[in-house]
């Protein structure tokens, strides 16, 4: 029926359509955030399906390691409540 690099081509764009739609959705920042790193993480892993090895390793290293650390800082930085725990 399916093979199995269909299937695991499936689950990963399943993960990252419920990421991108988590990113949309999420109430708090932080989620909004963690749920684009899994959206990014499954892109790459989508890339490396394609043996697309070197685009998986850039998307790794480009997207989650510096812009989304940029961004986390940026969350980090301001004044919004990102969690319910949060008092300032």
């Amino acid at each position: 029926m399916f093979s199995p690099e269909e299937v695991v081509f499936l689950l990963f764009s399943a993960i990252a359509i419920a990421g991108a739609i988590g990113c949309v959705y999420a109430r708090r920042v932080a989620h909004s955030l963690l749920s684009l790193m899994m959206t990014f993480l499954a892109v790459s892993g989508v890339f490396i399906l394609a043996e697309a090895e070197m685009l998986a390793a850039i998307q790794i290293l480009v997207y989650l390691g510096s812009v989304m650390l940029v961004v986390q800082f940026g969350v980090m930085l301001t004044r919004r409540q990102i969690q319910e725990g949060d008092i300032e």
